[in-house]
């Protein structure tokens, strides 16, 4: 298998401007690179990603989309030989084999899957009609109350996340996501130059751990709080989803909708609870005033 940890950065030479001069000097940038993801030879989505991860991201996608429910429904995963024109690996077309692939459930999904991946994962139908496929689609109903998290704990989950996010502090170019307990201690985390990237390589780690549903975790973004990203955490069973950024409308509705509480802007001075007040201990009690 290839570790991608060689093309997470690129090196480059580049012109500085600083001092009212122009200086020639080396840069790293982040390594972005399509990754095809198949099952059985049919190709399911296309999402431009860092290489590195590559298992986690496809299972996570999977679990996402509703294809698979856990490392069970997986047989293997294997990179695509002779994928570039001179008949070399180009380690960006990856197949996924999986164990029921003739299953009536297994087929409706994977033609879903097709039909909302082949442009971008980070794509989905819009309004009413996606809370309704997520409700639909959804394994894991969240539970109400869990887990109950102090606001000191979120407000310290950005610069915990910050800490790990090595690929960052070289390139500036990429998210970070990860998964935290109760008590702000992080679990795992993945980098990407995809936010949709990152949560599913996190999330593709839990399943291959059997961490699914992950009901007593905390999903953290370094990114906006987005509707596919609400919609990643609810399925897996995911109660609360913290983002350093904003949220949009259609993901505080799906997240209303689902029972998520959903958190954004957050910074170590406060934060702000747009959805599921009563998983943030204090949040339902009678509000001050603002000063």
């Amino acid at each position: 298998m290839l570790d991608g940890m060689s093309r997470v950065t690129v090196a480059r030479k580049v012109r500085r401007f600083a001092d009212g001069a122009f200086h020639q000097v080396p840069d790293v940038v982040a390594g972005e690179e399509p990754l095809e993801i198949r099952a059985g030879g049919r190709t399911l989505t296309v999402t431009m990603r860092t290489p590195g991860h590559d298992i986690e991201l496809a299972h996570g996608w999977l679990h996402g989309e509703g294809v698979i429910a856990g490392v069970g429904d997986v047989r293997g995963a294997s990179y695509c030989a002779g994928s570039d024109s001179d008949s070399l690996n180009t380690y960006n077309v990856l197949d996924v084999s999986l164990t029921d692939p003739a299953g009536a459930d297994v087929g409706a999904a994977l033609d879903r899957a097709v039909r909302t991946g082949v442009t971008t994962s980070a794509c989905g139908v819009c309004g009413s009609a996606s809370i309704e496929a997520l409700r639909n689609r959804t394994r894991y109903p969240l539970v109400p109350g869990l887990p109950a998290v102090d606001p000191a704990v979120i407000a310290g989950l950005p610069a915990a996340l910050a800490e790990r996010q090595r690929g960052f502090r070289r390139t500036g170019g990429t998210h970070a996501a990860g998964l935290a307990d109760s008590d702000g201690r992080l679990t795992v985390v993945r980098e990407d130059v995809g936010r949709h990237n990152a949560v599913d390589k996190v999330i593709g780690a839990a399943l291959l751990a059997g961490g699914l549903p992950a009901t007593d975790q905390l999903l953290v973004t370094s990114s906006r709080a987005s509707f596919e990203l609400v919609q990643k955490a609810v399925m897996a069973g995911i109660g609360v989803l913290v983002a350093v950024s904003a949220p949009s409308s259609l993901a505080c509705e799906v997240a209303d909708d689902a029972g998520l509480t959903l958190i954004g802007f957050t910074r170590h001075a406060g934060f702000n609870v747009y959805t599921g007040p009563e998983r943030v201990v204090g949040a339902l009690e009678s509000p001050g005033t603002q000063p």
